[in-house]
């Protein structure tokens, strides 16, 4: 009975100086907490038209059609650590991945 059972998925959190970051947090949160990021960058989302699979083009992103921001911050934590990157849309924590380089 429990292998039936679906297994819910585990969103990511990064535990700083001043408490846990999480999914759903605003950027003055993670600031608060974990201070002013290693590296920050804003890039566009890709933009879908309803009822297509393929994103619209980016030279029309912006000009055209309006740009989605993504922000991602990225926080070296020290030796022996993986680095962390915090994936912000409309002003909340998008998704928390961790890697040996940035994506």
């Amino acid at each position: 009975m429990l292998l039936l059972w679906p297994l819910q998925s585990q969103a990511e959190s990064l535990r700083c100086n001043a408490g846990s970051v999480s999914e759903g947090d605003s950027k003055a949160s993670v600031l608060y907490k974990c201070g002013q990021p290693t590296l920050a960058d804003t890039t566009c989302a890709p933009v879908y038209l309803p009822g297509s699979p393929y994103p619209v083009p980016p030279a029309y992103v912006g000009s055209v059609l309006p740009c989605q921001p993504v922000e991602e911050w990225l926080y070296n934590r020290g030796a022996g650590n993986l680095l962390a990157t915090v994936r912000f849309k409309d002003g909340r924590v998008l998704s928390i991945r961790y890697g040996q380089q940035p994506e």
